[in-house]
């Protein structure tokens, strides 16, 4: 690490690198963000290195650690990352060629556990032992973090919560909509922007997007307001599965259907039913640092002293 102690931290998304450079106390000295070169690897690699230069330049700075949040694990086995919807990426070498393109050891972890390590720093869970972190979004997904460190697990996919399927479904739910994992009744497949869309859509016959479906609600249409409402009893039951085998000190929402009007403050109510104890009090919180979380999260990779 460099001797004044900056970290870099970079979130590889589908469409955009973005970066942020973090003093010892968490302040801003620098951001920026690039297009992500779709489909091309050795492009991926160069515009990361090319996005540290410039960082580096921005805080006066060289040679300091450098934390990446991206979609998908590297394999325990292997040393190659798997399970990245950025399809490039998978296969490859990512950790050990960046390092050689920055000429600096990395650290690389799942995007969600940036999130959930961004928040138990200087976040929504900051001062708690165990942060759970969902991302609601065009994909749902989550994160562990256990003072203040990523848990990662044997296999590398601690915390893959929208892979499970939807806890006590209906008879209406069985057995779920198609999932691209092969599996049918994903939480990922109820609980994701076009995952609404998708239920609105067999509801009613009418093709809308998750963002008019909220819009819609939030103007008090009927129908939208029970689509909302489905939603939101579906995620209180997977949050409650979680709830009962992690029982974590805080709840933590990401992403852009986290940001839903009165959700995170209606959510206990939906998950108190299913767990299994006789009052249900852990916090329910939006992210403090919203779509800033996982970069800034990256950066945490390499610790807080």
């Amino acid at each position: 690490m460099g001797s004044d102690a900056l970290r870099i931290g970079i979130d590889l998304g589908g469409t955009k690198i973005a970066g942020i450079v973090l003093d010892a106390d968490g302040a801003t000295r620098a951001e920026s963000r690039v297009p992500t070169p779709r489909g091309n690897y050795e492009g991926t690699l160069d515009a990361i290195a090319g996005l540290v230069a410039a960082l580096e330049r921005q805080a006066g700075t060289a040679g300091a650690s450098v934390g990446v949040g991206m979609p998908g694990a590297i394999s325990r086995a292997t040393g190659l990352i798997k399970n990245a919807n950025s399809l490039w990426l998978n296969g490859r070498p990512f950790a050990e060629d960046l390092a050689a393109r920055l000429g600096r050891p990395v650290r690389v972890e799942n995007d969600a556990n940036c999130l959930a390590v961004s928040e138990a720093v200087d976040g929504a869970g900051a001062g708690e032992a165990i942060v759970w972190a969902i991302i609601l979004g065009t994909g749902v997904g989550s994160g562990i973090a256990l003072q203040g460190q990523a848990l990662t697990g044997r296999n590398a996919i601690a915390g893959e919560w929208g892979h499970n399927p939807l806890p006590w479904p209906r008879d209406d739910e069985r057995p779920g909509p198609a999932c691209y994992c092969g599996r049918h009744g994903c939480l990922e497949t109820w609980l994701s922007g076009p995952g609404l869309s998708a239920d609105f859509f067999r509801r009613t016959g009418e093709s809308r997007s998750g963002e008019e479906i909220v819009a819609r609600a939030e103007g008090g249409d009927a129908v939208a307001l029970a689509a909302m409402a489905r939603h939101r009893d579906r995620l209180g039951r997977g949050i409650a599965h979680v709830v009962n085998l992690l029982d974590p000190d805080v709840i933590v929402l990401g992403g852009g259907l986290s940001r839903v009007e009165g959700l995170v403050a209606a959510l206990p109510e939906a998950i108190a039913p299913h767990v299994f104890t006789d009052t249900f009090d852990t916090p329910v919180r939006a992210s403090r640092h919203g779509d800033a979380s996982g970069v800034r999260g990256a950066a945490w990779l390499w610790g807080t002293a």
